[in-house]
């Protein structure tokens, strides 16, 4: 158990308790929401970085390194539809890929093969990724411009649901087409298992 492989475990601990401190829906709470998914952020950064500098990637970490990042991404998501920031469509889309192509990962697995992330994988991770982001930072702006009475939360008012769907949705369809890429690629095994 190298040192990127525990920063992954890490990531995956980190995501339910991020999910319990955010949907208690308070500011203070939030607070401690969002610096654990920053925390949880930051070790998906440090456990690429570290694997890469000193030539320590596993077969372990190419697998649950792209795992715990869906279980972080999904629980904020779900989150966010809770919370009624955003539709549950989208999200239900992504999820779904996510856990389709890691079923597809460990299908691959069985058989000996690694799959790693495409370049268009890549983009749809960091698109996820920001729109969370994004969505947790308005929401802490907002709850603490409110909690500490500053009349400036008024400018924060605007028509989000909107917004937010639609960047959501331009990542669902990113995070769909790359899960189609996937299954073509990848379609003679899924083949196999279904004869």
């Amino acid at each position: 158990m190298n040192t990127p492989n525990k920063l992954t475990l890490l990531r995956i601990i980190i995501a339910p308790i991020f999910m319990f401190f955010f949907l208690v829906d308070n500011f203070p709470m939030q607070m401690v929401a969002l610096g654990l998914f920053v925390i949880a952020a930051l070790t998906d950064l440090a456990d690429g970085y570290y694997a890469r500098k000193y030539g320590v990637i596993t077969g372990f970490g190419k697998f649950m390194d792209p795992l715990a990042d869906k279980i972080l991404v999904s629980s904020a998501l779900i989150s966010f539809i809770a919370l009624r920031y955003v539709s549950p469509l989208p999200v239900i889309l992504i999820i779904g890929r996510e856990f389709s192509i890691t079923g597809l990962r460990l299908l691959a697995a069985y058989r000996g093969v690694v799959i790693s992330p495409t370049r268009w994988a890549k983009v749809k991770t960091f698109l996820q990724l920001s729109i969370v982001g994004v969505v947790l930072a308005y929401i802490a702006l907002k709850n603490a411009l409110t909690y500490y009475g500053n009349d400036q939360a008024a400018f924060l008012d605007f028509d989000y649901y909107f917004y937010f769907n639609l960047v959501l949705w331009i990542t669902a369809v990113i995070t769909v087409a790359t899960g189609v890429d996937y299954g073509v690629k990848y379609f003679y095994m899924i083949k196999s298992v279904l004869k």
